[in-house]
């Protein structure tokens, strides 16, 4: 199975190289076959310069200038149309995800897993240098999410993810263009009836650069995907849902300690 890193930078040069270094020797060292497709959302600085080299020297690293408008959803949206793997995984390219818990998705989805969810809030997991208000409101939000759905999860707004190819295609179309994409991709999946395991994860603060998130941007978003899902779940009769899976599928639900 080949696993495709979908990274979205917005002016990262401070942190895009050391990134994607700690990628490729982390998969390879596991033997897994693997590309880096980084996306890039409009940069004004030297990260396309610095991708481009590193995509000369490795085949397996590749650059994507987005067709699409500014923004983080568009981003993505640009990855997942161009990615070549078998398996899709959303990393940050500030540095503050955990390459080694690719590993732990790889091997979820290698073993029949639809989804890889991570949480950095379950035990096991490494919280380092979270913001205060940020954690706050993180908590909220995720606990309002894990109450209307009743998913078993508490980290459905972490980007940090891991599908197999078939539940991009079956969680089409995509509405959201900002940061919002990284809750309606998880509730899709869940609301389609994809199966999905969670993970403890890692998460770090960057050192360098600036986050493109913006905390009073996002509030309605993430409400129009949350209200979206909801409407689906109860109201669409089961019209999008993937076909049942058998006893010998993967399970629904699995919470790996």
């Amino acid at each position: 199975m080949k696993l495709s890193i979908v990274i979205p930078a917005h002016n990262e040069a401070d942190a895009i190289v050391e990134t994607i270094e700690r990628i490729v020797e982390t998969l390879e060292r596991e033997d897994i076959d693997f590309e880096v497709l980084v996306v890039d959302d409009h940069s004004a600085d030297e990260t396309a310069e610095l991708v481009d080299a590193m995509s000369a020297r490795d085949g397996r690293v590749r650059y994507l200038r987005s067709p699409n408008p500014p923004g983080f959803g568009f981003t993505v949206r640009a990855g997942l149309d161009a990615f070549s793997g078998d398996a899709v995984a959303i990393v940050m390219a500030d540095n503050s995800d955990e390459p080694r818990d690719l590993v732990l998705y790889y091997r979820l989805l290698h073993a029949g897993y639809d989804c890889a969810f991570g949480s950095r809030f379950m035990p096991g997991a490494v919280v380092s240098g979270y913001p205060r208000l940020k954690m706050t409101l993180n908590r909220v939000a995720n606990l309002g999410i894990r109450l209307i759905f009743r998913h078993g999860y508490n980290d459905t707004t972490n980007a940090f993810k891991a599908y197999r190819r078939e539940v991009i295609e079956g969680v089409r179309p995509l509405l959201s263009n900002h940061f919002n994409l990284t809750v309606e991709l998880p509730l899709k999946a869940i609301v389609r009836g994809y199966s999905y395991a969670i993970v403890a994860t890692s998460w770090t603060q960057r050192r360098s650069g600036v986050s493109q998130f913006h905390i009073r941007e996002m509030g309605g978003r993430y409400l129009f995907i949350i209200l979206y899902a909801l409407l689906e779940r109860y109201l669409s009769h089961g019209d999008y849902r993937r076909p049942v899976p058998t006893a010998e599928q993967a399970p629904r639900l699995k919470q790996v300690g």
